[in-house]
């Protein structure tokens, strides 16, 4: 793993330098979009509404628009916000785990101690698993401010970003406003049922059926040769065109041009 920041955790006094890692990832087969006629990479334009022309990235503003109004804002408009460039995971509080309710989680990272001695990270994952409390912290990750929990996993202190409150939606559903009698049987007939399908969770027993399938299914397409040359897909060099969208009619004409060409140098 490589890390992707580098700073301190502080809470009172105490500094303990860290280290951030990605704590998962993603291992989706990544497909793309391909033209059912030839196999052909099928790209999107960065087209202008206005002009209709194809506008190179360079020339592209971010704007915002409230539905009647759009405001521009240019990369100097941007850059001119105050962007924290703290080096530092500052703890705000430390407040009891049941108190932080698991739909603000949002990424996890892992914190490696970046020091000759790691007393100091050692002696905060202890105070963590004795007092059963998790720190609530602020620090800054490209470019924005956001707010984490620090807790502990295994041997490891682990920095999980938080949602915003005002990004959890609140809800209130009509059905269940008259909650409907359950009687003591039907507890008792259910928690049976709970009790019957009872265990200790281990992750390492579940598996993405679809991406394993999916696998499957691409390297049996391979096995029996039915597959297309990469090359063959791409209707000119990407760094001809500057990773701009061609023209399907000159993609199509590029790859017979080239179907020809292997079969006069096959025979």
């Amino acid at each position: 793993m490589r890390s992707i920041w580098k700073g301190a955790l502080t809470f009172g006094l105490v500094n303990v330098p860290v280290k951030l890692y990605a704590a998962t990832e993603d291992h989706d087969v990544s497909l793309h979009q391909v033209h059912n006629a030839d196999g052909g990479r099928i790209r999107y334009q960065r087209k202008c509404e206005v002009y209709g022309e194809v506008v190179a990235y360079a020339d592209i503003n971010r704007a915002y628009d409230d539905g009647e109004r759009t405001v521009v804002l240019t990369d100097e408009d941007l850059k001119a916000l105050p962007a924290e460039r703290s080096r530092e995971i500052d703890v705000v509080e430390f407040v009891p785990s049941e108190q932080v309710d698991p739909i603000t989680f949002d990424k996890a990272y892992y914190l490696e101690p970046d020091s000759k001695s790691p007393k100091a990270y050692v002696l905060l994952r202890e105070t963590l698993e004795r007092t059963d409390r998790t720190a609530i912290v602020r620090f800054s990750l490209r470019p924005k401010t956001r707010l984490a929990a620090l807790r502990v996993r295994g041997d490891v202190l682990m920095l999980q970003t938080l949602l915003w409150a005002d990004e959890v939606r609140q809800v209130s559903f009509p059905s269940l406003e008259d909650s409907p009698t359950v009687s003591k049987k039907e507890l008792e007939l259910s928690a049976n049922l709970v009790e019957s399908y009872s265990g200790d969770f281990d992750p390492d027993e579940f598996v993405d059926e679809y991406q394993k399938e999916l696998r499957t299914l691409i390297e049996a397409k391979l096995e029996q040769g039915d597959a297309i040359d990469t090359d063959a897909t791409f209707g000119r060099d990407e760094e001809e065109t500057g990773g701009e969208v061609i023209d399907l009619m000159e993609a199509l004409r590029a790859s017979v041009e080239k179907s020809r060409q292997t079969k006069k140098t096959a025979s």
